[in-house]
């Protein structure tokens, strides 16, 4: 904790996504408790600060030019995915403190950070009104929508969030779930299916275990498929799901996996790939052992 720091970020929005350790944000327009299984959104030049309660991590997406929004529903109708109803903004609390050793106003400004001290505290906000406001959303609120008779739907039923591109239907960056769920759908292959994509698609967990790797990737860890790298469930869930009898199941109990998906390539940095010693360069073992099970001289009345 920091208490007398705060930051705003001229570039762009934050999404917040805590994995393990819950936050108090402190905000100009109020504060928010986020814990584990929820998200918090700070926008565009919006100053804000973090106090922790213990070990604490998570994940951060910023998108740049654009604000996060809920995704068109077309088809759905007005029902669905994630309401509107469920998301909180801060009720109005203010401070109004002196601080005699300087307090630090840090700034993101074209990707590097500056700093600036005044005497007091910037949470001095007595009221506020508008809809330009900082908000959190609990995952246990989305309403899922799945395949109720056979094959898959995309993926695109799961987003929370999106950050439109100027292309319709392609996003600057999406951010989709898989939480908990029914699985009914008959004939068919249920886990993610086996895929190339024209998104980069950075996933992460926040706790149990993801459906399609549930072996070494753990909660607080992340994987990258960058665009048109083919990738799809490792061996030991591809044997389980081939062979399983299809009965309505529930899927990913205990769990929420989540995915920054993006039309950008995404980089990799210097510490991600090499300070932090935490790359698994073992990974496109999974699939090693995969076998084609392709038998042309059989044909399936479905």
């Amino acid at each position: 904790s920091l208490p007398s720091r705060c930051l705003y970020n001229s570039d762009g929005d934050f999404l917040i996504v805590p994995q393990q350790g819950k936050l108090l944000i402190l905000t100009e327009f109020g504060k928010i408790l986020v814990e584990p299984n929820e998200i918090c959104v700070i926008q565009q030049g919006m100053r804000f600060s973090v106090e922790v309660f213990g070990h604490s991590r998570g994940y951060i997406l910023e998108v740049f030019g654009v604000h996060f929004e809920l995704p068109d529903l077309g088809p759905i109708g007005a029902n669905g995915l994630a309401n509107p109803r469920d998301f909180l903004t801060p009720v109005a609390w203010y401070e109004d403190r002196r601080v005699a050793g300087g307090y630090t106003v840090i700034n993101k400004y074209q990707g590097k950070l500056f700093s600036a001290k005044q005497d007091f505290s910037p949470y001095n906000v007595v009221a506020w009104h508008g809809n330009y406001a900082p908000y959190k959303y609990n995952l246990d609120n989305f309403m899922v929508v799945n395949c109720v008779a056979f094959d898959h739907a995309d993926p695109s039923i799961f987003t929370v969030l999106t950050a439109k591109s100027l292309r319709p239907g392609v996003a600057i960056a999406d951010f989709v779930i898989f939480p908990p769920r029914w699985g009914v759908a008959d004939h068919t292959f249920r886990p993610p299916y086996y895929h190339r994509n024209c998104m980069s698609e950075f996933m992460g967990l926040i706790k149990g275990h993801y459906e399609a790797k549930e072996e070494g990737f753990q909660p607080g860890g992340g994987s990258l498929h960058s665009a048109m790298t083919p990738h799809g469930p490792d061996t030991d869930c591809f044997e389980k799901a081939s062979a399983a009898k299809l009965v309505p199941e529930r899927v990913a109990e205990g769990t929420m996996a989540f995915m920054f998906e993006s039309s950008l390539s995404m980089a990799v940095t210097r510490w991600g790939l090499e300070t932090c010693s935490r790359l698994d360069k073992e990974y496109y073992r999974c699939w090693e052992s995969l076998r084609s099970h392709f038998t042309p001289s059989q044909r399936s009345k479905h």
